[in-house]
């Protein structure tokens, strides 16, 4: 891959001309729908998806997610084009496919939605780049709510999982793939156990305790023989939405519990949330995993997907890195021979965290510091959606700007349901004193609909603030949940964490082992930290990211496990080397 240090910095005198991307940024940018409920817009209409599967067929990956009428295929995990078509056949559905299944058998695509009926047809497709499927089955007796088909090559069998609820395991049967349907075995596969496992307790502090947690998004991959089922747990409106492993020889029984879980997890930092996902590989063979992020500002169901890299470990341990996960990150090209165990982060800052801003107006009291406080669930909105409302954000200090990313928030939107040929114009200016402005990004005649949009810029520019400034939107106020930043800042990097404690209770005695309750010196220069964690002090899969304060009360330890933790500190300069590694028994 090229090394951006080795490019000459281009004054924001002319404006810059854009190539192959080598980086994406969390969430995904997709042109996602609108909620098609009525029932869920009482807040307010928004964009709204989950429970993603992705399949690679063919070297092309195809990305299937709920209620969006059709699906999105990808040759490089970056550019993703839109098929629609609605796979539910009678009207008397308002939504289309809801947690839906895909697998590759043979030589097909199959795709089969949510039902707790037998009227959904198991569709396939040769060719699903276009609108061109045929049924497979006219009915699957069975039924399933948030299904997951794992069609074996070893063995040349088909199984399917299913479940979604707080009171029922998983269950599990093998379908016979001549009549593609269930022949009446069906088996538990696993329940969850929120008086040991921390991270399954419901809630978004996992102390809500006025509902039992759900169990749901079954996915199964294998690898070296063994059998790896995927969970989502606790529920899909909280910050600590996580994917949960078990392991097994055999398909469909004897499932224990992985010793490092949850292994997809991401409770802190701009895109939170990684729950009710799938695993697949890429065309090089590597390993990533899609879930949720949540955002449940105008209903528990508004939600994003996010991308993380992913894989085995050299002791078969299944990991997901989600450390700076909604920050630049490499490609599937571009992330050829790195240690998946490190993640793909690019290294580009944050130059923008609580950083002074100015606007063209304010609508109420979405103020304009919601534009840069790192959270997606609190957003700024001008008065109009009119041409010339601007949003301007200050560095503090000239920087080195490598990429941007534009974050929309629905205010006043008057979509539902999909929406095609909508699209999204915006200028975005550059100045180094706030006086001489010049073009950094110009997308005034864009014809996509973008709403998390990811420029990375082919040359990197010097820039003290920025200014983005509308153009067109699709529909509502011109309002956005985070205009990010990311490059290199021009001051001192943070200096190693100081004092850090993590705090727990004593084994021999009574208390809540299933919380720990971290806290450390603050630093003066820090934006803020990452934590990392893991029961094995050289497996430290795990990630917490903390802004602006010095401690965490972390609820999702395994009551009768040792964790190990480090911790690091960062602002828009760098990150500071790591603590040293802290256990607690």
């Amino acid at each position: 891959m090229k090394s951006f240090l080795s490019l000459s910095l281009l004054c924001v005198s002319t404006a810059v001309v854009f190539a192959q991307q080598e980086t994406y940024c969390n969430p995904i940018n997709i042109d996602y729908g609108y909620t098609p409920f009525e029932v869920f817009s009482k807040q307010g209409k928004h964009r709204a998806t989950a429970d993603p599967v992705i399949v690679n067929f063919k070297d092309r990956l195809f990305l299937f997610s709920t209620n969006q009428e059709g699906y999105w295929h990808s040759e490089d995990m970056l550019n993703w084009k839109f098929v629609y078509r609605k796979f539910l056949r009678d009207d008397k559905y308002i939504h289309d496919l809801n947690a839906p299944a895909a697998w590759v058998m043979d030589d097909a695509l199959y795709v089969y939605g949510s039902t707790w009926e037998s009227d959904f047809p198991i569709w396939k497709s040769k060719n699903p780049t276009k609108d061109e499927w045929e049924i497979a089955v006219d009915t699957l007796k069975v039924g399933a709510w948030d299904p997951a088909f794992h069609y074996d090559q070893d063995t040349k069998k088909l199984f399917l999982y299913w479940g979604s609820s707080n009171e029922w395991p998983l269950l599990g049967t093998e379908i016979n793939t001549k009549t593609m349907q269930s022949e009446g075995y069906v088996k538990p596969i696993l329940r969850l156990k929120p008086e040991d496992h921390g991270w399954e307790r419901f809630g978004e502090y996992n102390d809500n305790v006025f509902l039992q947690p759900f169990v749901e998004g079954a996915w199964v991959t294998k690898h070296n023989g063994k059998y790896y089922m995927q969970y989502g747990a606790p529920a899909t409106e909280f910050s600590g939405y996580a994917d949960g492993v078990y392991v097994s020889s055999n398909p469909l029984e004897g499932y224990q519990y992985q010793k490092h879980n949850p292994f997809s997890y991401k409770p802190g930092g701009f895109a939170r949330g990684a729950g009710h996902g799938s695993t697949f590989q890429d065309k090089y063979d590597n390993y990533w995993h899609v879930s949720t992020i949540f955002i449940s500002t105008k209903n528990n169901f508004e939600r994003r997907l996010g991308i993380w890299p992913a894989g085995f470990d050299k002791d078969d341990v299944m990991y997901s890195i989600t450390a700076y996960g909604d920050y630049p990150t490499y490609t599937p090209e571009y992330a050829q021979g790195q240690d998946f165990t490190k993640g793909l982060f690019t290294g580009w800052m944050l130059l923008n965290y609580n950083k002074p801003v100015q606007v063209s107006s304010t609508l109420g009291g979405y103020h304009a510091n919601y534009g840069v406080d790192e959270d997606i669930k609190t957003y700024w909105s001008a008065q109009t959606s009119g041409k010339g409302e601007w949003f301007q954000t200050d560095l503090g200090t000239t920087s080195t700007v490598y990429a941007i990313q534009v974050n929309y928030a629905d205010q006043d939107v008057e979509f539902m349901g999909k929406t095609l040929g909508k699209a999204h114009q915006y200028k975005i200016y550059g100045s180094l004193d706030g006086k001489k402005w010049s073009t950094v990004v110009d997308k005034s005649k864009n014809t996509t609909d973008v709403p998390h949009d990811y420029i990375e810029l082919e040359k990197p520019v010097k820039a003290r603030f920025l200014k983005m400034e509308n153009n067109k939107m699709p529909t509502g106020k011109f309002a956005l949940s985070g205009l990010r930043a990311f490059g290199k800042g021009s001051g001192p990097v943070p200096a190693p964490v100081e004092n850090f404690v993590p705090l727990r209770a004593d084994p021999k005695k009574h208390g809540e082992r299933r919380s720990i309750w971290m806290k450390w010196q603050q630093n003066s220069l820090a934006d803020g930290y990452v934590i990392y964690f893991g029961k094995d002090p050289d497996k430290l899969y795990g990630s917490i990211m903390v802004y602006g304060k010095n401690e965490y009360f972390f609820t999702g330890a395994d009551r009768t496990d040792t964790y190990y933790f480090q911790i690091e500190a960062f602002n828009a300069n760098g990150i500071s080397e790591r603590s040293q590694i802290y256990k607690s028994e």
